[in-house]
C-alpha cells in the first residue's frame, strides 16, 4: 500500500442487514464525547477500520458550508468518525479540482468532493480516481442575467463573465437553447457578482448557492438559468476516493460515507450549529471573517436542491449510472474528452452507498 502523506495545503489555495436494537448498546444514547471510540460497532469492524490508518479528506473549497464539505466537518466534530474507529484528518482545498484529483490519484489524499463530470474528465486524462456517491443530478453551476433577458438567444454577441473555465453544463444549455455560442465574448472575471447589475457583463456564470444569494442580499434582482431545467446533466455533492485505498479498505470507505451521511441528516435540522464547525476550521484563514450567515444560506440552498431533485425512495448518495452516461455524452460532444461506455462504468462504484442502507434508511451505526 502506498504511504499516505498528510498534505497541508494553504487556503488560497454485500447489502447488509438493518441493525437490530440489540446491536446498538446503551452507548448509542450518550453524547459522542462520552462514548468510547468504536463502542457502537463490532470489534472486528473496528479493527478493519483502524487498519486503514490516517484517512485524509480534502475539501473542495476551504471550509465553505457546501454539501460534501459541511457534513464531513460535522462528522468529525460530532465524533461520528471516531464512533466507527476511523482516523480522519480534514484538510482545506483551494478550489483547484486538478490539484485535488492529482493528490488523490497519487495517494496523498483519500477522499475529496469531485463532480461526476470532473471524475470522468480526470480518468480520461490518466488521473485515476473513483466516484462513490452523489447527491443530485442537478448541479450548482448556473448562468445569471438581468431580468430583461427573456430568452438566452438574446446573449448572441454579448459579453459573458466566467471564472477561468466555462462550465460545460452552462455551455450545453446555451447551445441547446439556440445561442450562437461562438459569438459570445467570454471574459475571465473575479468573484464579485456586482459586475452583472453594473452592466460590465451581460451574463455571468456562478453557483446557485453563492452569487444569486449575494445579489439577493444586496437587493439586486437577477434571473438564474439552471441547466437542469433544460434537461442538461450535471451533479452535486459528488464524492471521490483513491481507488487503491477503496480496494484495500472497503469497510472504511463505507463507514466514512456512513458517518458523513449521518452528519448530513443532523445538519439538515441544525444548520447554524454545523456552520459553527466549519467556521472553527476556517478560523479567518482567508484573511477575512468567516460569514456564518452567508454559509448557512449556502448549505440550506444546496440541501434544498438535493431535496427537490432526489427521487423518492432513493438513498441519499446513490450514483445514477444513467446520469453518468449522459454526462459522458455531453463531455464527448462539447469538449476534447473522449470517454467510452466501458470507461464510464468502471470509474464509479455504486456498491459503497448500497451497502450502508436498508432500503432508503441509513444504517447507523455500522453492523
Amino acid at each position: 500500500m502506498r504511504n499516505r502523506i498528510r498534505t497541508t495545503l494553504a487556503v488560497a489555495a454485500s447489502a447488509v442487514l438493518a441493525v437490530t436494537a440489540s446491536a446498538c448498546s446503551s452507548d448509542d444514547d450518550k453524547p459522542s464525547a462520552q462514548r468510547s471510540p468504536g463502542a457502537l460497532i463490532s470489534a472486528d469492524r473496528c479493527e478493519q477500520n483502524k487498519a486503514a490508518g490516517e484517512i485524509v479528506y480534502l475539501s473542495g473549497y476551504g471550509w465553505q458550508a457546501s454539501a460534501s464539505i459541511l457534513e464531513y466537518a460535522a462528522a468529525k466534530k460530532l465524533g461520528y468518525f471516531e464512533d466507527l474507529c476511523l482516523n480522519v484528518a480534514l484538510e482545506p482545498g483551494t478550489g483547484d479540482v486538478a490539484q485535488n484529483t492529482n493528490l488523490m490519484a497519487a495517494g496523498h489524499v483519500t477522499f475529496s468532493p469531485v463532480s461526476q463530470q470532473d471524475i470522468l474528465t480526470a480518468n480520461a486524462n490518466g488521473i485515476h480516481i473513483q466516484g462513490i456517491s452523489s447527491y443530485s443530478n442537478s448541479g450548482l453551476e448556473v448562468l445569471m442575467t438581468m431580468p430583461d433577458v427573456k430568452n438566452l438567444k438574446q446573449l448572441d454577441g454579448t459579453k459573458l463573465g466566467q471564472k477561468g473555465a466555462m462550465p460545460v453544463a452552462v455551455q450545453a444549455m446555451m447551445i441547446k437553447e439556440g445561442v450562437d455560442f461562438d459569438s459570445v465574448q467570454q471574459t475571465v472575471v473575479g468573484y464579485d457578482p456586482s459586475i452583472l447589475p453594473q452592466g460590465q457583463v451581460k451574463s455571468l456564470t456562478g453557483f446557485i448557492s453563492n452569487e444569486p444569494n449575494q445579489l439577493k442580499a444586496a437587493g439586486k434582482k437577477v434571473t438564474v438559468w439552471r441547466p437542469s431545467d433544460y434537461q442538461v446533466p450535471s451533479s452535486l455533492g459528488s464524492m471521490a476516493v483513491d481507488p487503491e485505498f477503496a480496494t484495500e479498505h472497503p469497510t472504511a470507505v463505507e463507514d466514512v460515507l456512513r458517518a458523513a451521511l449521518h452528519a448530513y441528516e443532523y445538519c439538515e435540522a441544525n444548520a447554524a450549529e454545523c456552520v459553527k464547525y466549519t467556521a472553527e476550521l476556517d478560523g479567518g484563514s482567508q484573511g477575512f471573517p468567516y460569514d456564518q450567515q452567508a454559509n448557512v444560506g449556502i448549505w440550506q440552498t444546496e440541501a434544498q436542491v438535493v431535496k427537490e431533485t432526489r427521487k423518492a425512495g432513493t438513498p441519499l448518495g446513490t450514483i445514477d449510472l444513467d446520469n453518468v452516461h449522459a454526462l459522458a455524452d455531453m463531455l464527448n460532444k462539447y469538449t476534447v474528452t473522449q470517454i467510452s461506455a466501458d470507461d464510464e462504468r468502471d470509474e464509479f462504484a455504486p456498491q459503497f452507498i448500497q451497502n450502508i442502507y436498508d432500503g432508503d434508511k441509513l444504517i447507523w451505526p455500522a453492523p
